[in-house]
């Protein structure tokens, strides 16, 4: 099996070349000793460098600067693509990686005071609906076709991206072009599941199969069974869940993430709920003009089925996770599920596979002495109001955002060099190394059906057609930093037992109305949103809404009984399409 890493060695030996021979020269070192494997042949991908170069020639000796967060994906850009663009087009880019709060706040400092602080940003498509209703964002569908026509690739291929629909506004136009992308799924030690002691035991305590569980209540049963039943494998003390609590931004995108919506909380509708989305706010089908986050305004983000998602995720930390879990961050959550203690967790990121297939030799305990994953991946279990036709999960696209604040010579090499990151000439040798594929041609190549028994699932997931079942923040959301902000501070204070579930949703939906009220005040006065800002509906009484399309009224049995399925079934389904 070919290893798809890179390490500073072989950068070093790739990026001998001067600045100075911006050639094909340089191109075909990088091709031959880094860009393998290709879906192009590698006359296509020295067609396409040529290109870049030709391109980039009016361009050739600036330097520019570009912003993401920090993922290994964006590591190997840093540290790989950076040099390899310099080499082949003679423009310098200082790639920075910051963590994803601060990406957020520079891109909101930028648009906020208008000046330039970076000619580009990977950029979470989650703030699709602020990008296309502000017009802070360059339009890429009128660049391309305009302005920037002779420095976009006429091999860039938009019908091969997976998630271009998430980063195409209600106009209709493109805003942002996604240079990575991963789902949040299930994961499970399946080495675990398939012991013929534990799934009798299982069976005999809670009446049905240990499997993937298909609803909340069976990951419950789960998480009891592993953390105070089982509790010990192979000498070392386990537990049935893993998760995050930190009171940091990570907390706050771990909620608008689908959580809510994932245990019911939002509309029928994909991809994010029609009238309600998964952060609980209202927006009518056919309008623009968001109505509310309150259940009193028609909204959902303190209703029943979101309260019964803030109340699990808390019990489920402080009851069947390992110690000091609450303390960890989303970056932290990663490293420790690798100590291999861990029996499942209900909302993994697939950005996390790059470090979970690491060997035990680096300290990943989830993979045997050959280097096969203990694990696998499967689709995320729903809440007792999920209804089907729900958003069934979140999916990030980070994607490349350049501000119209950016001068446009500085926005058309940072263009350039954005393509270049996502080009078919970089795109497979890229995923294999950071797996968080945006093309449907790299993840059909042939290279990753070879590597797929090695990567838990996550190759039969993005050959599916539910790979765009899970997806981002959508366009009801008016302005992303601004209302992102409150939700952390808010879930942080029932992690810390200041305010119960409810008291905290309360207050976050108040909050948010109080925000979005703001807003509709700016865009009625100064078309500060284009007319899209919101317009909230006069409050009405809870149970009239109830009645009326807005939040689910409470159920009377939150715990139905639980359901699994077969992992091996559901993969085949996913190998049939």
């Amino acid at each position: 099996m070919r290893r798809y890493l890179f390490s500073a060695a072989a950068v070093a030996v790739v990026a001998g070349t001067s600045s100075a021979q911006a050639d094909m020269a340089a191109a075909e070192r990088w091709i031959d000793r880094e860009f393998q494997p290709s879906v192009l042949s590698r006359s296509g991908q020295l067609e396409e460098m040529r290109w870049f170069i030709e391109a980039a020639a009016p361009y050739a000796g600036m330097e520019i600067n570009v912003l993401s967060e920090g993922i290994p994906t964006h590591d190997y850009e840093s540290q790989v693509l950076t040099r390899a663009f310099e080499e082949i087009t003679g423009i310098k880019v200082n790639h920075q990686i910051l963590g994803e709060g601060e990406v957020v706040q520079a891109v909101q400092t930028q648009m906020q005071t208008k000046r330039n602080l970076y000619d580009g940003y990977v950029n979470d498509s989650d703030l699709i609906g602020t990008h296309s209703r502000l017009q802070l964002a360059y339009n890429l569908s009128e660049k391309m076709a305009g302005d920037w026509a002779a420095t976009t690739n006429p091999n860039l291929d938009l019908d091969d991206f997976m998630g271009i629909q998430f980063t195409t506004g209600p106009d209709g136009d493109l805003y942002q072009l996604p240079d990575q992308q991963f789902a949040n799924l299930y994961w499970f030690r399946k080495d675990w599941f398939d012991r013929p002691d534990l799934q009798a035991r299982f069976k005999g305590m809670y009446g049905y199969d240990l499997g993937v569980p298909v609803n909340w209540s069976a990951y419950e049963d789960i998480a009891e069974f592993f953390s105070v039943h089982v509790r010990e494998i192979d000498g070392v003390r386990i537990y049935g869940h893993m998760d995050y609590g930190k009171r940091a931004p990570d907390l706050g995108w771990r909620m608008t993430d689908a959580w809510l919506s994932m245990a019911g909380a939002g509309s029928k509708g994909e991809p994010n709920g029609v009238p309600i989305d998964e952060w609980g706010i209202r927006m009518e089908a056919g309008s623009c003009n968001p109505a509310g986050a309150s259940v009193t305004r028609g909204g959902a983000a303190n209703g029943p089925a979101a309260v019964y998602a803030i109340r699990k995720w808390d019990e489920w930390l402080r009851e069947f996770a390992p110690p000091g879990a609450a303390s960890y961050d989303f970056y932290q959550s990663l490293p420790a599920l690798s100590l291999g203690n861990v029996a499942q967790q209900i909302f993994w990121y697939t950005a996390f596979t790059a470090d979970m297939v690491k060997s035990r030799a680096e300290g990943n305990n989830t993979v045997d002495a050959a280097g096969t994953p203990l694990w696998r991946m499967a689709p995320s279990p729903h809440g007792p109001y999920w209804e089907k036709g729900q958003k069934v999960g979140y999916q990030d696209v980070g994607s490349w955002t350049f501000l119209t604040s950016t001068p446009d010579d500085r926005a058309q090499a940072a263009w350039l060099y954005a393509q270049f990151a996502v080009s078919k000439t970089v795109d497979t040798k890229k995923s294999h190394v950071g797996l968080t594929f945006i093309r449907d041609s790299t993840v059909r190549h042939e290279s990753f059906s070879e590597r797929a028994p090695k990567l838990g699932g996550l190759v039969e997931f993005y050959r599916s057609p539910d790979r765009v079942a899970w997806s981002p923040t959508g366009i009801n959301v008016p302005d992303y930093p601004k209302l992102a902000q409150i939700w952390w501070q808010q879930i942080g204070d029932v992690n810390s037992g200041a305010f119960t579930p409810q008291e905290a949703m309360d207050r976050l939906a108040e909050e948010m109305d109080v925000t979005m009220a703001r807003m509709q005040r700016a865009d009625e006065s100064a078309n500060v949103y284009g007319g899209c800002g919101p317009r909230l509906n006069e409050e009405r009484d809870a149970e009239w809404w109830y009645a009326n399309g807005g939040a689910k009224p409470p159920l009377g049995n939150e715990k139905p009984q639980g359901e699994t399925v077969n992992y091996d079934a559901l993969v085949a389904r996913w190998a049939d399409n």
